[in-house]
């Protein structure tokens, strides 16, 4: 009996052994664990700090990324003339963030058009989703080209790319150390880019007139047609380039809201709608319009004409081309509501009244002159010599009525001038 009981001592004795063995064991990989997940968790949180680092800056470079009037490539850093570049701009603004209280890192440094390191302007392709820095400074000229080819054209510069580092102070370890890491160096990048509206902010349309889109496409690519710009059904060629609107319009993805607007007998257009817009100044939507919203509108005859007439009389004294934003509509849906597509800039050069066309305008500023080259400035004009004259307006037979389809054709084909300024504003096309 006493043998028997030493014998269970023994085992008992053995297996408090192993279990010291495999806590000895657990403890190990319970400490790479906590490694694991203390050190992993404030790695996560010091590269979220970054990310934001990298996005300020990169949302900070895309808006410097252009100067204000869009007609040149922010990309010279001159304290002399207080320029900055949209590369300078977008390392300040990402220079200002801080991870875990220390500076961020981010590797550039000023010089003439230095589009190295971490700050690049470059292009953003919607369709490989990808970015492709480019220093380039030249501008693309974004009319009668079609979303497609701008976005395979790396030369079309529309983004600006940051990355943020913890590069001279790494991101300190924990448990980590244990197994010789002591500190973790840490990056994140950005990509922010100039994409096509979705939105027509509010007061951004100056007349309460729309241009149908199938009036400045052929096929697919942006151009423009000559016309009768409210509907005449006599002649499918020149007929409705656009309509009147009032600016109602109902968000074509809100189930709360009436799914036509144009079915709204209150937002049905009419004259009344025109009597307290103070078309003249401009601005006229009094809300946000966005891509896909119906548009209510009208293709009959409206007294409003008269009153665009006299605010390009009194804004141009006919000699000054009166710049407008409208917007474009899908005109398929029937004649009181249109689908909004975008918005488009023009330039006016003659709004007339007169059925015999006799007030024809004989000078136009900015014009091209005789050799091709744009005239500029209040006292330099470029004379219209020879289509000025009201007998030179040939008209062609439009259910009874004048039509300047032949002589705007006539006007744009004239050697030596250029009949209207072209601008494409915003294409809402999904990326």
């Amino acid at each position: 009996m006493r043998k028997y009981q030493n014998q269970k001592w023994s085992v008992l004795k053995n297996q408090r052994g192993a279990t010291a063995i495999i806590v000895g064991a657990s403890m190990f990989a319970l400490v790479g664990f906590a490694a694991l997940v203390v050190d992993l968790g404030n790695l996560h949180v010091a590269r979220n700090e970054l990310q934001n680092a990298a996005d300020a800056g990169a949302l900070a470079g895309a808006r410097k990324l252009y100067n204000n009037t869009g007609t040149a490539i922010n990309c010279v850093d001159d304290d002399s003339i207080s320029a900055e570049s949209a590369n300078s701009f977008a390392y300040s603004v990402a220079k200002a963030n801080l991870s875990q209280n220390e500076s961020v890192d981010v590797n550039w440094t000023s010089g003439t058009n230095n589009n190295d390191d971490d700050v690049q302007r470059g292009h953003w392709s919607f369709a490989n989703k990808s970015f492709t820095p480019n220093a380039s400074s030249a501008l693309t000229d974004l009319w009668n080209v079609s979303f497609n080819e701008l976005d395979a054209d790396p030369n079309f510069i529309n983004a600006v790319r940051v990355v943020a580092r913890r590069q001279a102070t790494p991101v300190a370890s924990f448990f980590a150390k244990i197994f010789g890491y002591n500190n973790f160096e840490v990056e994140a990048e950005a990509v922010a880019y100039i994409g096509f509206a979705k939105t027509i902010n509010e007061k951004e349309l100056d007349l309460p007139l729309t241009l149908c889109i199938d009036s400045i496409l052929v096929g697919n690519e942006y151009s423009c047609n000559i016309g009768r710009v409210i509907n005449n059904g006599n002649d499918p060629t020149t007929s409705e380039t656009g309509r009147w609107t009032n600016f109602a319009s109902v968000p074509d993805s809100d189930p709360t809201e009436d799914p036509n607007v144009c079915d709204k007998q209150e937002d049905s257009v009419s004259s009344d709608d025109f009597k307290d817009m103070l078309i003249c100044d401009g601005g006229l939507n009094p809300d946000i319009i966005y891509g896909g919203d119906e548009l209510s509108t009208n293709n009959g005859a409206m007294t409003v004409l008269s009153i665009i007439h006299d605010c390009f009389v009194e804004k141009s004294n006919k000699t000054i081309p009166w710049k407008v934003t409208l917007p474009v509509i899908d005109c398929n849906g029937g004649p009181t509501c249109g689908i909004v597509k975008g918005a488009v800039t023009v330039t006016i050069v003659w709004i007339t009244e007169d059925k015999n066309y006799a007030d024809a305008p004989i000078e136009m500023e900015g014009m091209r002159d005789s050799e091709g080259n744009y005239v500029l400035g209040d006292d330099s004009k470029a004379l219209y010599e020879d289509w000025g004259a009201p007998s030179d307006i040939t008209t062609v037979d439009s259910g009874g009525e004048d039509s300047l389809y032949e002589f705007m054709k006539t006007l744009d084909d004239y050697s030596g001038v250029e009949a209207w300024d072209k601008e494409l504003t915003k294409e809402f096309s999904d990326p």
